[in-house]
């Protein structure tokens, strides 16, 4: 069931100016900004353009191949997200389901109160944490990198979910003894309530979450070379990571995804991957939860997903995002597990209304257009994210290509 390919003409794409890519790329490469850059383009169902240049590990002078393993990072939360919209369509689960029917330790869970000055100033929650608010990240939990009031506590007992964290059931216990940062459902703020829905994944379908992926989306999908753990037949083909340096050059940041390494999946973050094969997961989302003969979603449970469910209908700036990532979120909602464009005018992004996306801690990046038929992943390997303004870029490049 591979992806047909076709040309950049046959898929309403001007192929001069698709070489702009190129040439950006290469700037970003030869500035010393990105180790490599890679750019996948589907359109109409077929993929359109690919392009890459520059080195998946410096120091070797490895070229970046398109059977290059990388961390995706946060583009592992949509397959989390799609993972148990599997199992809401089996009714097993429900949205507004308390998290506390699958996890018991949240029964107790508290909430800072507001202005609070320790972690011991807590109040009960006024509404307990529902499968909802993890998925919208509204549910009060956070990040350790997120500056916040708990980021001490998140970091000094591991609980960002890396892959040396205990154990998704252990990590997920012991994130059930620290209070929340706010109430359930006041605000928005990007958190591991991915990795809480991973753990649920679990607990209802009885199946590891690394095994729950592999049977129900990767393997159908043929995603051969996304996993957790890199097996060491493909270790040669995982460079390194690299981290920015405001003074220059890009140090490399110390990760481990090799046999032996990790031992807690992460559904927030966790997944090695191909821009090949994200790009399968990609259409697989724009086309309305099928690729080839193989459905993981029906269309509407899709739609869902893909709508603003944010309170009220507001947008991310609204609520408060982080300043963690480099893209606007001014005219841009939230639905279970993606960004979503409500107005492309207010976010001054190359965009259309609806568009889906979400990105990785390492500048990794995916968009899907349903009305442009259109799926982008990018891929790189340098954090954080917010380093450079390359998503707002590409999209620029991508949508000026578009002439049918």
């Amino acid at each position: 069931m591979p992806l047909q390919s076709s040309s950049a003409a046959q898929c309403g794409l001007d192929p001069t100016r698709l070489t702009r890519i190129d040439d950006w790329m290469q700037r970003y490469v030869d500035q010393g900004r990105f180790p490599f850059a890679a750019t996948l383009i589907a359109r109409k169902g077929r993929i359109a353009w690919t392009g890459h240049t520059g080195f998946s590990d410096i120091d070797a002078r490895t070229a970046y191949t398109p059977d290059t393993l990388a961390r995706i990072y946060s583009m592992t939360k949509p397959v989390t997200s799609t993972a148990f919209m599997m199992l809401y369509e089996q009714g097993l689960v429900h949205l507004d389901d308390p998290i506390k029917e699958f996890i018991p330790e949240f029964a107790d869970i508290e909430v800072l109160v507001s202005g609070a000055k320790g972690i011991d100033q807590t109040e009960p929650v006024a509404t307990p944490v529902s499968v909802h608010h993890l998925l919208t990240h509204t549910s009060g939990l956070t990040y350790g990198f997120n500056q916040d009031m708990l980021s001490e506590t998140y970091t000094a007992n591991r609980l960002d979910f890396g892959q040396r964290a205990g154990g998704l059931a252990e990590t997920v216990k012991r994130l059930a003894g620290v209070p929340l940062l706010f109430q359930p459902g006041s605000r928005w703020h990007y958190s591991v309530a991915t990795d809480v829905v991973g753990r649920i994944v679990e607990v209802v379908s009885g199946k590891s979450l690394d095994r729950f992926f592999a049977d129900n989306i990767l393997e159908p999908l043929e995603m051969n070379d996304t996993s957790f753990v890199v097996p060491s037949s493909k270790l040669g083909r995982l460079g390194p990571c690299y981290a920015f340096d405001p003074n220059g050059g890009m140090p490399v940041f110390p990760t481990g995804f090799g046999e032996g390494e990790v031992d807690t999946f992460s559904g927030g973050g966790g997944l090695i991957s191909t821009g090949r094969d994200y790009l399968r997961f990609a259409e697989m989302l724009r086309r309305g939860g099928s690729l080839g003969d193989v459905r993981l979603l029906g269309p509407r449970t899709v739609s869902l997903m893909t709508a603003n469910h944010l309170p009220g209908g507001v947008d991310l700036a609204t609520l408060g995002p982080s300043a963690w990532c480099e893209t606007s979120f001014t005219g841009v909602g939230f639905g279970l597990g993606f960004a979503v464009n409500l107005s492309p005018a207010q976010s001054m992004l190359s965009a259309s209304i609806g568009d889906f996306s979400w990105g990785g801690m390492a500048s990794t990046y995916f968009w899907c257009d349903p009305t442009e038929e259109m799926s982008v992943v990018f891929l790189t390997q340098l954090l954080p994210s917010s380093s450079w303004p390359n998503r707002k870029e590409l999209r620029a490049l991508a949508y000026q290509a578009i002439v049918d």
